[in-house]
């Protein structure tokens, strides 16, 4: 599971979520690589409701798809993403971290909780760095 949402808004985000899926723009488009596919709706989809707060998967191959335009908000919604038709492009959000895509593979470094992104695999979580980084930020403190 990507993320769930319970509670109070709940309806409003539903009510977002299908007013996104009406305006995707590629809804009679669809190419495995390097998009649009699946994961370019899944991206559009958050980038249009960035409360979700969605990080996807560094296979999720598509997601960076932005088809003509070269720059716009990361997937999640935070930062921001530049993308040359999903074949070429960096992503720098406090969400997904930093992601270089290179012929539509991420690898990428996520500081929170720290992991390294990377094609086929997915994310490694490397707590030990983690743990080191909040270290040295309480001692700055």
């Amino acid at each position: 599971m990507l993320i769930e949402k319970r509670g109070e808004g709940v309806d409003a985000l539903i009510e977002r979520i299908e007013q996104a899926a009406h305006q995707y723009p590629y809804h009679r488009e669809y190419w495995i690589w390097p998009g649009p596919n699946s994961n370019t709706f899944t991206a559009w989809i958050s980038r249009a409701v960035p409360e979700l707060d969605l990080d996807l998967p560094p296979t999720a191959i598509g997601k960076d798809f932005l088809g003509k335009e070269w720059v716009a908000t990361a997937p999640s919604g935070h930062g921001w993403q530049w993308s040359m038709f999903g074949l070429l492009g960096v992503t720098v959000s406090q969400v997904e971290g930093f992601e270089l895509n290179i012929l539509g593979l991420t690898f990428g470094i996520d500081p929170d909780p720290f992991a390294i992104k990377l094609p086929l695999i997915g994310r490694i979580n490397i707590p030990i760095l983690g743990a080191l980084m909040d270290l040295s930020t309480i001692q700055e403190k």
